[in-house]
Formats: structure tokens, sequence, C-alpha cells
């Protein structure tokens, strides 16, 4: 059959539809022969038609940036004020608080758009694959290149790529809960069902962004994008992430100060007016001290900081979907993790056959190698099981594979994690056929008779050895079908398996470094509880305190809490069990984080604070994941927690400022405004301070941070932050009335003298605390700043003090400020920033460690981080080439 077709024959099939008629049939109408697939040139001409197989684009956009920076009241009130303030004649006050409102728009404008640069730089580091018939070879291309009439081959645990009309099945069973809600599997056929089934009801289907539970399939795409069922719904959702942790404690902080500039504004509003001051510059300068305590640039600093943050990760093999992830990865106290590829080595390795008596070490070895989901050729790569690959791949079963001719495949019963066995049904050249099950030795010994007790020691042996291992059992069976979970029974064991993964080199040191910034491991597993027990024991974790699946079932989720706590092994869990432990440990508090690779690990990576995975891992890992690590390796996830806590460690050191000599000075321009015959300030005179203030704290993100600092978890503590707002805001308030007196009654100053020597002194104090603020120890002696933090602050006071010197200083309401001034500002800071250091000291000897915050409800990401696997970049680089397997794929369902 060609598979070229015309465009309009294929353009307008709905998986509905497809779903209504013989699967031939579709296949036929999209022009395809389900056994060979598109050739390169048809899917070329097909995605110039139907264009990528997304359901949205991640780019940088300017004007949802730009808006962004726009969307504040205060903003808009100012510059209505101002022009106001122009309409009526003070033309040039206007055309000041103008350019610094557009200064400052477009200061915080570039740096997220910046961040929103790198995000979308990372996203597209993160791709994801399905497996298709093209030119009639096995190939793995990625899911935004499927084109309608592509041929997938569906295999456990991927994620369906497009929605899909089922050619051929067997065993396959779908996950549909992203779609249905519904937590049960669904078991899917090849049979055509009514035209007006309803979703649920169309198994003759595998739609998009479902997961493959068991079995596996070969399907023709119908659907792709935005045109597909989970298209329909991801596009019907807001665009919006649901917020971190990190995010509701920036808008608990900003609504903070924005009550605290709300009572301020309308205090000094009121009271001016009451004084018959002239209404508008009561209004502008109300709404200035307004932006100057409201953190304008707080999200550019933290953009700042997670754009620099993730290229540094990025160069430590570290990849977050979302920026603010960073920060929560830094909050992380408890990690559960699998144990393969990261205690263990990874690479596994067929060790030795153990028979039972009666058997030879070749049988066990040829009938495990007969029950395997092996692919060969260079096509094994595509979809096989870990330890078949180590049983093919080993030199030591190389006679036994020759001897595999003469027996033909009947059937087969696919993997699954509720069975963990695999059967097969196979015919010799005798014509009997005989089911050979291989799978986890507790499932296949309970499935036997006749286990001698030195078959157990055997097993008991292998397992406190810490070896892997699998059991093969046989019997001849009088049916020539596909097994099912039923005929699993009354098997004689050939014998067992043995496969070795030891513990990698650099394990120990790398859990040695996690319990010295907090970070307690826990080893959740599928493997046997023996073998878990003795690969943590080896690496020095604690490997007495074991729960398995059958105990976690015993347990209801208050008792499961206490018990989650006190173990550190998890072994013969399910997905269900690995999720279970994962909430109860949150209900109890502190951050998660799971570390896992698998199918069966999507639901604990959905349920944890932080989900990671690997580049390796299966694609439904990875879209529940929040990072990925491009290495799967304990050391590499301490980088990127070592750096979660440096951005929260500096963004931290910036909200401490706005809410000590930032909030201090605005209080002290409100207070003197009360006594004083003339504004303490003028509003573009506070709005200039802002910026300039603003701008040296754009530097904040290359600063260092203290080792001390790094070993606990950072955590958001809205009622420290006012603690030190109520003791460091009047601390500066101290020194601005000081300035005041030294102002007045010192060098008897008009009003614009006044106003040039509190400008420079608030912008000398409040841009200086940040040496102090920024460290617990003592500043320049014991903790260094950087040198662009240093050389950014000393320039901002640099520039304000020589402002008043400069022809700007008249249109900007200044006059020159007399020498002694600055010997008198000297002596000022200097005692300033040694009462706060003192301050500091006892302020930190009496506050209570920072509170953990309650666990965030992470259900409502599931349908985005699924949809987000199928989205490309504004501009796509050019579409990797498939990587051709050898053969037709004609073996493969």
């Amino acid at each position: 059959m060609s598979s070229r077709v015309s465009a309009p024959s294929h353009a307008t099939t709905s998986i509905r539809a497809a779903a209504g008629r013989p699967a031939p049939e579709v296949a036929s109408s999209l022009g395809v022969d389900p056994a060979t697939g598109l050739t390169s040139e048809e899917v070329a001409r097909r995605r110039a038609v139907h264009g990528p197989n997304a359901v949205a684009t991640h780019h940088a956009r300017v004007l949802p940036v730009l808006w962004h920076q726009l969307d504040s009241p205060l903003l808009g009130l100012l510059l209505v004020a101002a022009a106001a303030s122009a309409f009526v004649g003070e033309q040039s006050d206007a055309v000041i608080i103008g350019l610094i409102v557009v200064a400052s728009v477009g200061l915080g404008f570039a740096n997220e758009y910046r961040a929103e640069r790198t995000a979308a730089s990372l996203h597209s580091q993160v791709s994801h694959d399905a497996v298709v018939l093209r030119d009639g070879d096995v190939a793995r291309v990625d899911v935004t290149t499927l084109v309608p009439g592509d041929v997938v081959l569906l295999t456990l645990g991927e994620v369906v790529p497009a929605d899909l009309r089922l050619v051929t099945v067997a065993g396959l069973e779908c996950d549909e809960s992203v779609l249905s809600g519904e937590s049960q599997p669904v078991e899917k056929t090849t049979e055509a069902v009514d035209a007006s089934a309803s979703l649920a009801e169309l198994t003759g289907c595998a739609l998009m962004g479902t997961v493959v539970h068991a079995g596996g399939a070969r399907g023709v795409v119908v659907a792709i994008g935005s045109r597909t069922e989970l298209g329909a719904v991801a596009t019907g959702l807001s665009t919006h992430q649901s917020d971190t942790e990190f995010q509701l404690g920036l808008r608990r902080f900003s609504m903070l100060l924005v009550r605290v500039a709300g009572v301020l504004t309308g205090t000094i509003l009121v009271v001016n007016v009451l004084l018959h001051r002239p209404f508008l510059d009561a209004l502008l300068f109300s709404l200035a001290i307004a932006v100057g305590i409201t953190p304008q640039l707080l999200p550019a600093v933290v953009s700042t900081s997670l754009a620099a943050g993730s290229r540094q990760m990025g160069r430590r093999k570290v990849l977050v979907k979302r920026l603010v992830c960073i920060e929560d990865l830094g909050d992380v106290d408890v990690l559960f993790t699998d144990k393969t590829g990261t205690l263990t080595a990874g690479r596994i390795d067929f060790a030795r056959a153990v028979p039972v008596e009666g058997s030879r070490s070749d049988d066990v070895v040829r009938w495990g190698l007969l029950c395997s989901d092996h692919v060969e050729g260079e096509a094994a790569g595509v979809a096989g099981n870990p330890l078949d690959e180590a049983l093919w791949e080993s030199p030591a079963t190389a006679a036994a594979r020759r001897s595999l001719l003469g027996h033909e495949l009947v059937g087969q019963l696919p993997f699954d994690h509720e069975r963990r066995m695999l059967s097969v049904a196979l015919r010799d050249d005798a014509g009997t056929v005989h089911l050979v099950t291989k799978g986890a030795p507790e499932t296949v010994l309970a499935r036997c008779t006749d286990v001698a007790p030195a078959t157990r020691a055997a097993l008991d042996a292998e397992f406190a050895a810490g070896n892997r291992v699998i059991a093969v059992a046989t019997r001849p069976v009088a049916w020539s079908r596909a097994p099912e979970p039923g005929d699993e029974h009354d098997l004689r064991l050939v014998g067992l398996l043995v496969f070795l993964d030891p513990p990698k080199p650099d394990a120990a040191a790398a859990l040695t470094r996690l319990a010295a910034l907090g970070i307690r491991v826990k080893v959740v597993t599928g493997d046997n509880a023996v073998v878990a027990a003795k690969v943590c024991r080896d690496l020095g974790l604690p490997g007495d305190a074991i729960l398995t699946g059958t105990d976690l079932d015993t347990l209801d989720d208050e008792q499961l809490v206490d018990a989650v706590t006190a173990t550190t092994v998890f072994a013969r869990v399910s997905p269900e069990h690995k999720a279970r432990i994962v909430r109860a440990h949150r209900h109890g508090g502190g951050g998660v984080a799971f570390l896992g690779d698998g199918v069966n690990d999507a639901l604990a990576l959905h349920a944890a604070d932080v989900g990671i995975s690997v580049d390796s891992g299966t694609d439904v890992a990875k879209d529940a994941a929040d990072v990925i690590l491009l290495e799967k390796s304990l050391d590499v996830l301490a980088d990127g927690v070592v750096e979660g806590r440096r951005i929260f460690a500096n963004t931290l050191k910036y909200v401490l400022m706005g809410t000590s000599s930032n909030f201090g000075n605005m209080a002290s321009a409100a207070a003197a405004s009360l006594f004083l015959p003339f504004l303490p300030m003028l509003p573009s005179q506070i709005l200039l301070g802002n910026l300039l203030y603003d701008t040296g704290q754009l530097a904040i993100p290359t600063d260092d941070v203290d080792p001390e600092q790094l070993r606990r978890p950072s955590h958001w503590d809205i009622a420290f932050i006012r603690r030190f707002m109520l003791l460091f805001g009047p601390l500066s308030s101290v020194f601005d009335l000081l300035t005041f007196g030294v102002m007045l009654w010192g060098f008897h100053a008009g009003p614009d003298l006044f106003r040039s020597g509190w400008f420079v002194e608030s912008l000398a104090t409040q841009t200086l605390v940040i040496f102090a603020i920024r460290t617990r120890t003592v500043p320049f002696f014991r903790s260094r700043p950087s040198l662009p933090l240093t050389m950014a602050a000393l320039g901002v006071v640099t520039v304000g003090a020589v402002i008043p010197a400069t022809p700007l200083a008249r249109p900007l309401g200044f006059a020159p400020l007399p020498g002694g001034f600055f010997a008198a500002l000297v002596a000022m800071v200097v005692a300033y920033l040694a009462l706060v250091e003192l301050a500091k000291r006892w302020f930190y000897r009496a506050a209570a460690p920072p509170r953990t915050g309650a666990p965030t409800d992470l259900d409502t990401r599931f349908v985005r981080r699924r949809a987000a696997r199928f989205s490309v970049a504004l501009e796509p680089a050019r579409a990797r080439a498939p990587r051709r397997r050898a053969g037709s794929g004609a073996g493969r369902v």
C-alpha cells in the first residue's frame, strides 16, 4: 500500500470517528500500511500541512512581561497624578516623574525578559520521544514531529504521544486518569465501537497523554496537537501555573508591605490635607512614599537570581522545568530515592544461573532468554528491560543464545507492576506448548509447586549478598493462545538468574554531603527488602528500619506519618505505596523531594514538593518531574540543592533590606511631613532614590552565601520578616531623624538643601546596610561580599552624593552640599552600621528558627505537566533526525 495520499483524505479525521470504523479502514483512509509506516518524504509533506504535534508554545513573550511590570495600581495612580500635575502647570515635575517610572519599568522588564528567555532555553533541552515505523524501520523521534498516519509502537510505561487508532494489541491497558479522573486502567482492544461512545468507552483507541499501564500495541496516529482529546482539555485551561511555596511566600511578603504602604499613604494624605497643603502635592508625595515602600523590583531581583542560578545549575547537569522550582529544591530536607542507578552503579551485569535439582544452568538461561522483552539488533535500546538486556548481552549466555531456534512465540502476557512477572507461551519443534514465567522470586515461587528448602536458602543467600535475582519457571499447557494471569499457577521452578548491581563508588560520599546539607535520604524500591538493606548498610545508611508494601497496607494514614519518619528503607512497594509514603511525610511537615525515573514513580513525583527525574528516565517520569538531572547522581542533586539555597538566601537579602532601611526611610519621610513646613522630599526625589537603590540591588544575585546558610533548608517565615522590620525599620528612622537635626540646626538648611542632605544620607544608609544584612557573621572579616555587589553599592552611593553638585540638581530640586555635611555623613553611616551589627547579633540569638510552611496542593499541576511535553518553541530548532533501528519491526506488537 502506498503511503502517499492527498491531503484532504487525512486532514479531517477525528479520534471519535476513527473509533467507530475498523482499524484497517482507518489506516487505509490515512494512506499508510501499518506494517511499514510512512516514508520520510510523506512525513515532511504532512508536517508542512498539519504543523507540529504540540498543544502549546513555550517562548519568551514581550507583551506579557511588559504588562507584568505595568500591572501595578500604585504605578498607575502615580502616572495619573503626574499627568494632572503637568495639566496644572508643573510640567518639569511631571516629566521627571515620568522618566524615572519609565526607567524603573525598563529595568524590571529587561531582567524579567532575560529570565523568560532562559526558561525557554531550558525547556528546549528537555525532549520526549516516541517509537515509530518509518520507511519500514523502527525509529525513535521527537513527539512533536508526529503526523497523522504515523505508525506508533507502544510499550509499558510510555506516554501515548497522539490520539491513536489501535491496529494490534497485546494485553494493552492504559491509565486514562489524566482525562477521565478514573484511577483504574482501561483494557484496550482493536474492535470498533459505537460512534456515540463516550471518551471512556473508546477502547479501540489510545489517547494522547495517557500512560501504558500494561502490555503493548501498535497504532496509527489519527489526531495530533490541539486536535486531540488532551489538547482540547489543555487549551481550555488557564496558562497560569500553580504557585510554588516560594511564590506564595513572595506574595505574602508583598502584601505585608502593601498593607503598610496603604496605612502610611492614607495617613500622610489626610494629615497634609488637614494642614491645608496643596492637594496635588500631597497626593504625589503620598503615592511616591507608597512606591518607595513596595518592592517594585523584587520580581526583577528574583528573576535575575533565577536566571543566573539556572545557568549555573545547567553547567552542573541540572535542568529545571520551571525556574521557581530552584528555590523549592533548596527547601528540601527529605529525599526519597530509588536504589538502582542512584545508590548503585545502574550497570546491571548477569552473574550466574542457579538451577534447582534436576535442571542445568543452561536450561535456566535458555528459558530466561526465551521469556523476555528483548529486541535484537540496534533496536535493543528502543524499549528493553534492563535485566533482559543484561542477560542477552552477557558473554556467558552466548552459547545459550545460539540454541534458541526451534521455538515459536504463541503469545505474551506482558510484565506489570502488580504481578511483577512476564509470561510467554512457546511452541517447540515437537508441537508442545510451554508456559514460561519469569519475575520477582517471591511472586514466581508462590505459583510454583514443590520448591525445595535448598532453593529458598540459595535465594536468601543471594539477597543477603545484595544481588538482584529473577526466578524462572515453566509448565506444559494444552492450549495455544496468549497467556492470561489465571494461567500462572502450578509452575515448575527451573532456577534463578542472578544479576550484580554494586554500589556506586561515590555514593557514600554523596550521602555524607547530603547529610551535611540537612537532608535525610530514604530509599523507596520495588526490590527485595534484604537486598535494599544490604546496599544501604554498605553505604552507611541505617538499614535496620524497613517497611515493605505489605507492612504499609496494615497502617492507616496517621500511623503511616509516624512510621515514615522512623523508617529508612521501603521495599517491595507499588506505585501507590510510593505516593502514599510521600504524602504522609509532607503531611508531617518539611520539604520532600522524590527522585525516580520509571513509570512506577510518576504518582510519587506528582505528590512530592519537588519531583526529580533523569534525562534517561521514562517519559512519564520526566513529565511528572520539576527537575531533570542530566546525570543520575546524588552529587549532582546536592549541587542543585546548594544552588537553590543560595538563590533563596540572596532573595531574602533584598527582602530584609526592604523591610529595614527602606521601610525606615519611608516612615521617616511620613513622620517629617507632619512637622516640617515643607515636604521633606519631593516625589521625583523619592522615586529617583528608589530607582538608584533598586539598581544597585540587582547585583545581589552575584553575592556569595555563608556556608552556615547553605547547611539548612530555606523556608519562608513572614512572622520572622515582620519582627525584622519592626526592629531594623525604626533603627533606620533614628538616623534619619538625626539627619533632620543636622540639616535644620547644624546647617540651617532650607527646603532644597534639606532634601539634598536627606536624599544622600537615606540612599547611603539603605544601600550600605546590605553589607551587614547579607551575613549573620562579622561582615568583611568573616564573610566577604562579591565584587559586583560591592562595586554596585559603592557606585550607587557615589552617584547619589554627586547628583546635588551636577547640572541635574536644579530640575530635580537639589542644592550643593557643604563639605562638613560629608564628614557628618561618614560618622552617621559608620554609627548606623555598627548599631545594626549589634542589633543583628541580638536579633538572631533571640529569633526562633523559621517555621515550615504547610504543603501545597499539587494535583492541579497534573494535566499541565502532561500537556507540557507536547509543546514547542515559537521558532523551533531543526527537528532531530530519527535514530534508525535495524529491522522492520514486524516482530513487535
